[in-house]
């Protein structure tokens, strides 16, 4: 059997045994036979995906380049924050404008592993750029994660002048701008906009964003709000 069979483990043998002839071991068992007999499997591993799984990793193109950043929509980052309200689950993915770190495309799902806030706050950025009607390359940089490298979310992309950045794995430094930020927006949200007592968060979140880009003072920005730095700064 085994010689017919090359490309098989011993799970597979055991599971060939037990459905052919009926008697039943125990993995472990079989698995030290095979290494008795010197039985290896001689087959490549593989990484089985499904088609709507695919995925593409990309190169960091920012590294340290985040203080050299001359103009809006020159670097997008995206990142995925999630809270309980009153025993529900949600998860909000913001698209920051890494220059004058205005908030310029959210999204907001109710359900674990809704990827709808990831397109909803990308459409958002896609609809803004159009509106600036800019030609300038524009980085998109974001982690690793399963919907940012999927094959249909960079489709989107296709017809903008969009290049695509991630951060090293595990390696969340790569990505100060949103670390630094969804930290002050979680505090924010649950201190002063009581958000743990809500009772509609999707308008909350709404009022905090207008919020965000045109009445918070940024320490980054000199005090000043991302949309009055952009006004002041001639953009």
């Amino acid at each position: 059997m085994y010689n017919k069979h090359k490309t098989h483990g011993y799970r597979w043998i055991n599971t060939f045994i037990r459905n052919k002839y009926g008697i039943v071991y125990t993995d472990n068992y079989v698995h030290r036979l095979c290494k008795y007999e010197d039985i290896k499997y001689q087959g490549k591993h593989y990484q089985w995906k499904k088609p709507e799984e695919e995925n593409k990793k990309y190169n960091n193109l920012i590294w340290n380049g985040w203080k050299y950043l001359t103009r809006p929509f020159e670097v997008i980052v995206s990142d995925m924050t999630a809270f309980y309200v009153k025993g529900t689950y949600y998860e909000l993915t913001m698209y920051f404008d890494a220059w004058n770190k205005e908030i310029v495309g959210y999204g907001l799902a109710s359900r674990k592993g809704d990827i709808r806030s990831y397109y909803d706050g990308l459409k958002q950025v896609l609809n803004r750029i159009k509106k600036e009607q800019t030609d300038d390359l524009i980085i998109l940089h974001t982690d690793q994660g399963s919907v940012y490298s999927s094959k249909a979310y960079n489709k989107l992309l296709e017809n903008y002048n969009i290049s695509r950045s991630m951060s090293r794995a595990g390696t969340p430094t790569d990505n100060p701008v949103n670390e630094s930020l969804n930290g002050w927006i979680k505090e924010e949200l649950i201190i002063d906009f009581d958000l743990k007592h809500c009772k509609d968060v999707p308008k909350l979140i709404d009022e905090y964003i207008y919020y965000y880009n045109n009445e918070r003072p940024s320490y980054a920005l000199n005090y000043k709000t991302p949309i009055q730095y952009k006004i002041e700064s001639g953009f």
